[in-house]
């Protein structure tokens, strides 16, 4: 059976008619589950949850599943009353990103087990499953061998899904360090992401590429990338492959794991095809059980050594 592809939450922040188009140009695109919703900041205020419900149903008419994914950090009451609505909404799957989702859901409807819930061993993710999980996300730095180990014994029913393109969430904080870049608090950010429709980039002293601050979340700066690992992911029983949105050459992106998948385009060739449409550099690491920035050739399993 051929693995879907997956469009994971917006995690930047983007004008309202921006984020209207792209969902737009999406329902065209061969990617078959689209996750929605604001995961990273409440201030992120272009899109309530009435309008995200509003994309929700057309993208579901264009013939997309369609999940809504909550809050990975909560912080006011406010918060944590938006992540029930979300919970109780009826109609649409929820992606639970923090245990608080988990307790809402768990027993009463089918949820997904997002990948900022820490499972990383069999017996978490079959009480995952026993309450009520139907599919689990990877958690990003977990190996390519830890996950075949976990899909020797998956529970019956549960799909695997592995975040497979995009710059990778690596933490959230209470702060947001985006307003504190140019010296605001949070409270009164003037809502400086929407400037930063990738993020905004943080270099070393020696002006090396090193992480990417979005808001309240720190990303990695190099593009995670398994596109040549595709036939390996189906070897293992994967069932969904997810790709992070970006603002530029998403249709493309979507289309070479398309063309992957379905081996219209070698594993090397997609790479290739990427390598334009990459915000920055590709990296691998972490499926290989090397640091998540290292780009390894599948073939040696060596790391490539990239200039800064």
């Amino acid at each position: 059976m051929i693995m879907k592809i997956s469009l994971g939450p917006l995690l930047y922040y983007w004008s309202r008619e921006a984020t209207f188009n792209f969902y737009d140009s999406m329902a065209a695109t061969a990617v078959d589950v689209v996750y929605l919703g604001e995961a990273v900041c409440s201030r992120r205020h272009e899109l309530r949850l009435s309008d995200w419900l509003d994309i929700a149903k057309r993208l579901r008419s264009a013939g997309k599943e369609v999940v809504l994914s909550t809050q990975v950090l909560l912080e006011s009451g406010a918060e944590v009353g938006t992540m029930h609505k979300i919970t109780g909404n009826g109609d649409f799957l929820v992606e639970a990103n923090d245990m608080g989702a988990v307790q809402c859901l768990a027993g009463k409807v089918p949820f997904v087990a997002g990948p900022h819930l820490n499972i990383y061993n069999l017996p978490t993710l079959k009480w995952m499953a026993g309450l009520g999980a139907t599919r689990w996300v990877m958690p990003l730095e977990m190996k390519r061998s830890d996950l075949a180990v976990i899909q020797q014994d998956l529970p019956a029913g549960l799909q695997t899904e592995v975040f497979s393109y995009g710059r990778m969430p690596l933490a959230f904080s209470a702060r947001c360090f985006t307003a504190r870049h140019r010296n605001l608090p949070k409270d009164d950010c003037r809502f400086s992401c929407l400037d930063h429709p990738d993020g905004l980039m943080l270099n070393t002293r020696e002006h090396e590429e090193f992480l990417v601050l979005n808001g309240t979340q720190t990303q990695s700066a190099r593009v995670y990338n398994l596109v040549d690992a595709l036939d390996d992911m189906h070897g293992l029983d994967v069932d969904v492959v997810r790709l992070s949105p970006q603002s530029r050459d998403m249709a493309e992106v979507i289309a070479v794991f398309d063309a992957a998948r379905k081996h219209s385009l070698t594993p090397k060739d997609a790479l290739a095809r990427l390598q334009p449409l990459m915000p920055d550099r590709g990296c691998n690491g972490y499926w290989h059980g090397q640091p998540g920035l290292d780009q390894v050739v599948a073939d040696s399993l060596t790391p490539e050594v990239c200039a800064p």
